[in-house]
């Protein structure tokens, strides 16, 4: 039976892998930070009483801003597959704690790392480092001739999210060239579901149109309604994360669709979910939308209300306008390929925050 290893257990990509992972066969293993609360409402589905035996899915408190405690973590478990998932991945709050985002995002994978090769883990631990889009800050220069980002495009990061994560690439690229470890990035462009964090920006959309949709909510804020992401599925990323672990030569690649679509056009697939045409005015900071019509009588608003505007505040000091990934590699050498489009992800997320606000409940769905 094979040994994993997850840090960042509770996020929403760490939860999904735990699933997929478990469904594979594999003891699985999860590092959680010791809060005074509770943080686990994205495993409780999966997470077995201590005290049974046979248990196949474990949990472990840790941080990687220690040292000692994410060797003896490793030291313990003796993993034939980590994946380190934890991070601050706020890039707009990145520029409030950088050095935090340093502390965890760039040096707490240089700990893993390290740690690997002081155990001599480094012929049976294969290593995941989750990198990100945001390494390429949307430079249009380092694009491909077709307009994408792919392995060979430059690096240009333009938050400290972004260049916490380049030092995290490199390094894991260097330790796999110095000491011949088996540890990979894998570039993930934006990626979402229904267990997606309440702060980011598509989670906040679905939420905030369910909750206008149901009554309990008149408007939101969001912030560049021009920026263009690339969206695909956690779910899909996750089963190309444990691909990566499985090739025969360690590499680094690109996660993506393939394709890009504006924050406004996110706002108008989630609306339509709910029978709501908008129409939005204005531009820039100015820019405004308003309810064009209602087609399902479950989700009756006044036509010609104001549910939507542009707050400055929600803007990065530098943005990122476009970020769109060629996955070619990884269709080509691996035979993956995203099971899930666009519209499918927004009905999905859809339909779990109804479900959600319908009931009144806070917290996560299992889906």
């Amino acid at each position: 039976m094979k040994v994993a290893l997850i840090t960042g257990v509770t996020g929403q990509d760490g939860s999904y892998l735990a699933e997929f992972l478990l469904n594979k066969g594999y003891e699985v293993h999860g590092i959680k930070r010791r809060a005074s609360s509770l943080n686990t409402q994205r495993i409780d589905h999966i997470y077995q009483d201590p005290h049974e035996t046979n248990q196949k899915f474990k949990l472990h408190y840790g941080d990687l801003s220690d040292s000692l405690n994410v060797t003896k973590i490793i030291q313990s478990c003796q993993p034939d597959e980590i994946y380190n998932l934890a991070a601050m991945s706020h890039v707009r709050v990145s520029f409030d704690v950088p050095e935090y985002v340093g502390q965890v995002d760039a040096i707490g994978t240089l700990r893993i790392l390290e740690a690997v090769r002081l155990l001599g883990l480094e012929k049976k631990t294969r290593i995941y480092q989750a990198s990100s889009s945001e390494l390429y800050g949307g430079i249009c220069e380092n694009k491909n001739k077709d307009g994408f980002y792919d392995e060979n495009s430059t690096f240009y990061p333009r938050s400290p999210y972004g260049v916490a994560k380049l030092y995290a690439f490199w390094i894991t690229k260097n330790y796999r060239e110095a000491y011949n470890m088996f540890s990979c990035n894998g570039i993930l462009f934006n990626h979402e579901s229904p267990r997606r964090g309440e702060t980011f920006v598509t989670r906040k959309i679905t939420r905030a149109v369910a909750k206008i949709a149901l009554g309990q909510k008149d408007k939101f804020y969001l912030g560049n309604l021009e920026a263009k992401r690339d969206w695909g599925h956690a779910k899909d990323y996750v089963r190309m994360m444990w691909m990566i672990l499985q090739a025969d030569e360690a590499e680094d690649w690109i996660i993506a669709t393939g394709e890009t679509t504006t924050v406004r056009d996110f706002v108008k697939l989630a609306f339509n979910e709910v029978g709501v045409k908008l129409d939005f005015r204005g531009k820039g900071v100015n820019e405004k939308a308003y309810v064009k019509s209602c087609n399902k009588d479950n989700y009756q608003i006044e036509i010609g209300k104001e549910i939507l505007s542009v707050d400055p505040q929600y803007f990065r000091p530098t943005e990122v306008d476009s970020l769109v990934g060629n996955p070619s590699k990884a269709k080509n050498k691996l035979g993956w390929a995203p099971k899930y489009n666009l519209s499918s992800l927004v009905k999905e997320m859809m339909e779990a925050d109804l479900k959600l606000f319908s009931n009144k409940k806070g917290g996560f769905t299992s889906n």
